[in-house]
């Protein structure tokens, strides 16, 4: 999941926001009562033993590390157990989660199933690269957990049917980790633009444009000796250790992540199609490429993406190699309509060319998001971002990849959100495992 990049200077803020973020108290009194996730810190007590919701964390690097420090911070939340492939990071992360809870130790494994062999976990937080994400999600939901599971849920466009299939069959609550799902200032925004006051708006813009450094190149050579590579691989193709295709690099190549669309991209365009009330499109279209950077990485560094749907149009673009971003912004989307364009990013949104308004960004969008899942697995209730939500958004990211790797539009069925009479385009949107793992039946 992608962290806020610090490179919108304060003027550029400043211009943004402009004079008028009073005016977004006006629009927060349109948002529904009981749909917006955020808690009333007034609220938070202890919970009664009966209460405590026990989770395990899987992946502990990045987001699974900032993740498992979090829960702890939610009353009648403990983290009872902590995996990673990874055994070097498991005791800093144990000792974070031990502090937060009193001395209350996390079991450590370095394998996920004991986890989900567990009776005593309810829900899992699973942080792990894409390729594994929809497996694991299948194995957890069979094992009786809960799953807040981070984007893209799938690391293809069939994954996210199968997956969506198996939620419906066992019941399990799946939160997607889109927390911008959880922020008032983006339900304040999309309540605008939902609302009529930008007139009608056919099209909508998601990007992210910043500098990335180059992974350079490197050779193949052995594991380090705490990780269990070949458990770390899963379900991909069998290949020799290769430094850049691991911790943080594996999203540049194609057999474990999706690039930029799969970081940035599904979070931005699922502002823009929740903002334009849209599923899946009719018609994607892409161009672009590795243009800048003479490196290891599979995945382009330049790119725009056309998805058309009914009516609408979104189009995405991302730039890995510039500072100059569209609106000053480095990753937001914009809504394009007939009196005004409103302009929405985890710093706030405002409207330019219409009625005056505005709002300011409304801090964490993390813990209320994780809040949204503790109490959705208590209550049984749906989640802002359950895969109804989720699975269509990481599904534009796959759609968006595909036309580009197969330098073709590729036509939609609406209704299943596959690629349309295109082998080609299906083969990609298919996964295959490698033995023994297989999607559960």
């Amino acid at each position: 999941m992608p962290s806020p990049r610090p490179t919108d200077s304060p003027l550029s803020r400043r211009q943004f926001l402009g004079s008028s973020a009073a005016n977004a108290a006006g629009v927060a009194a349109g948002v529904a009562s009981g749909v917006v996730p955020w808690m009333d810190e007034a609220l938070a007590g202890e919970a009664s033993p009966s209460d405590v919701v026990r989770v395990g964390v899987i992946g502990i690097r990045n987001q699974g590390r900032l993740i498992a420090g979090e829960l702890p911070r939610i009353p009648g939340v403990q983290v009872t157990g902590l995996c990673d492939v990874d055994g070097s990071l498991l005791p800093a992360v144990a000792r974070q989660v031990t502090d937060l809870q009193n001395g209350k130790a996390p079991r450590l494994e370095r394998d996920f199933r004991s986890l989900l062999d567990d009776p005593a976990i309810d829900a899992v937080v699973i942080a792990t690269p894409d390729h594994w994400h929809a497996l694991m999600a299948a194995q957890a939901m069979q094992a009786g957990k809960d799953v807040y599971l981070e984007s893209p849920v799938t690391h293809t466009i069939d994954e996210g049917i199968r997956l969506a299939e198996l939620a419906r069959q066992t019941g399990r609550i799946v939160q997607g980790g889109l927390q911008q799902r959880s922020g008032r200032h983006f339900h304040q925004a999309i309540e605008y633009v939902r609302g009529g006051a930008l007139g009608r708006v056919h099209l909508a813009r998601a990007w992210t444009v910043h500098q990335k450094k180059t992974i350079g190149v490197k050779a193949e050579g052995a594991a380090p000796p705490d990780v269990d590579y070949d458990q770390w691989l899963g379900p991909a193709p069998a290949r020799p250790f290769q430094p850049n295709r691991f911790h943080h690099n594996w999203r540049w190549f194609w057999e474990y992540g999706s690039g930029e669309l799969g970081n940035w991209g599904v979070q931005m365009l699922d502002v823009a199609r929740w903002g334009m009330g849209v599923d899946s499109p009719l018609q994607v279209s892409a161009s672009g490429g590795k243009y800048h950077f003479q490196d290891d990485q599979q995945t382009p560094d330049t790119l725009s993406v056309s998805f058309s749907f009914p009516d609408t149009t979104i189009l995405w673009e991302h730039r890995l190699w510039s500072n100059h971003a569209p609106e000053g912004r480095s990753s937001a989307a914009a809504f394009h309509g007939e009196r005004g364009t409103l302009i929405v990013d985890r710093g706030g949104w405002k409207v330019y060319g219409g009625p005056e308004a505005s709002g300011v960004g409304s801090g964490d969008l993390l813990v209320p998001h994780l809040r949204n899942f503790i109490d959705c697995v208590r209550s049984r209730s749906e989640p802002v971002a359950g895969l109804a939500v989720s699975q269509p958004s990481s599904a534009l990211c796959h759609l968006g990849n595909i036309a580009l790797r197969l330098g073709t539009t590729v036509n939609v069925d609406p209704q299943t959100g596959q690629p349309r009479n295109d082998a080609s385009a299906n083969r990609l949107a298919e996964t295959t495992y490698r033995a023994p793992w297989h999607w559960p039946s």
